[in-house]
C-alpha cells in the first residue's frame, strides 16, 4: 500500500523528491501518512477534496485482497 501512495503522490507534485509516505501497522488496521512539501498540498487534495477521495478509494480497493481496513491521513 505505501508504494502505491507514493508512486501516485510523486506523479501529482511539483517536488516528488519532498514526498514521504510512512506506514503504522496494528494488526488489522493500517495508517498511511503522506507528507507533501506545503506548495503542493492543494494539488494532492484537489478540488473539494476529490484527488485525496480518490486516492483513498484506490488504496480501499487494494487492501481489501490482504483483509486490511487502510486509511490514508495527508499530512
Amino acid at each position: 500500500m505505501k508504494e502505491l501512495v507514493e508512486v501516485i503522490a510523486k506523479r501529482l507534485v511539483d517536488n516528488p523528491d519532498q514526498v514521504v509516505v510512512n506506514e503504522k501497522d496494528n494488526g488489522r488496521d493500517v495508517i498511511i501518512e503522506l507528507h507533501v512539501a506545503s506548495s503542493d498540498m492543494g494539488k494532492v487534495i484537489g478540488k473539494q477534496g476529490r484527488i485525496a477521495k480518490a486516492i483513498r478509494s484506490l488504496v480501499k480497493a487494494a487492501s481489501t485482497r490482504e483483509d486490511k481496513h487502510v486509511d490514508v491521513e495527508i499530512v
